[in-house]
């Protein structure tokens, strides 16, 4: 044989080799990070008595608990509050990946004083709710419209007639990602808020992969592209989930509710790219609002007055349903 030959040969045996432990780290790689965000962390409720007492000032009943259950029967629990007067209108705040229904409990206090009835459920998964596992929006949005029956319902109890008001989702992180999905299923609702949404369940897959590599997301698109589509399948085959679907990008463009799409300039956990993507797909009817020196979910710290004013009015402003 030949010495050039013998040389290709041995040249292209190292790179099947290669090529193999490449594509079997993918694989590994691939379902290790996918179950690691399947199960986040749980945080306990840890300030119900502060939460509590700060909504007792703006709502008579102060913090009540609320409890409902997934379509799978996951147990889901959340705190409701009711202020006087009331506008007829409701809220349910979102929280992000990794936390608790705490972690949105300032904001329901923007909106009781504002008239809005809230509900703030720790979503499934995390805090105290049932579940297996963080699902990113695919059985989120089944919450959320349980929610919205449970909510109506207890809107109305005990009253003969109530104001036909308006449902509104207001979400940070993977909770606004969550609120974009939920629109295009829930009945009723008339706009949203999300602040700092991944564009899809994908694009956030490689952008922290990216983050973890140092790298940049283009690089991240192509060394990690068989990792994030072994990972796909896997969750297809070990949880039927298909998680092409976790999209607000596309449930946006379908649902045609109004959101406002907030995004600091200075996020370097979900960079503003993301919202700017779903601005592109997404009718008229939403805005995008980019923050000078607001990190990931800081709009509200970089200057609360501007904030409250913008969100609270972007809900008054749009009183009819969309859908």
């Amino acid at each position: 044989m030949p010495k050039r030959v013998w040389i290709l040969r041995r040249l292209a045996y190292f790179a099947a080799v290669l090529a193999a432990i490449y594509l079997t780290l993918c694989a590994v790689g691939g379902v290790v990070v996918l179950e690691g965000a399947l199960h986040p962390q749980r945080l306990t409720v840890a300030l119900q008595e502060t939460s509590e007492d700060t909504a007792s000032r703006l709502a008579p009943g102060g913090l009540e608990d609320a409890q409902s259950a997934g379509a799978d029967g996951a147990k889901l629990v959340g705190w409701y509050a009711k202020p006087e007067p009331w506008n007829g209108s409701s809220v349910i705040l979102l929280h992000g990946v990794g936390d608790n229904r705490e972690g949105v409990a300032g904001y329901a206090n923007v909106f009781l004083r504002s008239g809005y009835a809230v509900l703030l459920p720790d979503s499934r998964a995390q805090g105290e709710s049932g579940g297996p596992i963080a699902t990113y929006g695919l059985l989120e949005s089944e919450d959320v419209r349980h929610w919205s029956d449970w909510l109506v319902r207890r809107n109305h109890s005990g009253e003969r007639t109530a104001p036909a008001g308006c449902m509104y989702l207001f979400g940070e992180s993977m909770g606004a990602a969550i609120a974009l999905q939920a629109a295009a299923t829930v009945p009723g609702v008339c706009a949203v808020v999300a602040e700092a949404p991944f564009s899809s369940f994908r694009e956030i897959a490689y952008e922290r992969i990216a983050q973890g590599l140092g790298s940049s997301v283009h690089f991240s698109h192509i060394a990690a592209w068989p990792m994030v589509n072994f990972a796909f399948f896997y969750a297809r085959v070990r949880y039927g989930l298909d998680f092409n679907q976790a999209s607000p990008e596309r449930k946006l463009a379908l649902s045609h509710v109004p959101a406002l799409l907030i995004a600091g300039l200075a996020d370097r956990n979900i960079p503003a790219r993301h919202s700017i993507q779903i601005a592109k797909f997404a009718d008229s009817s939403s805005q995008l609002w980019l923050v000078e020196g607001a990190g990931h979910t800081e709009a509200a710290s970089a200057n609360p007055a501007v904030f409250e004013r913008r969100v609270v009015g972007w809900f008054s402003d749009h009183s009819q349903k969309a859908h």
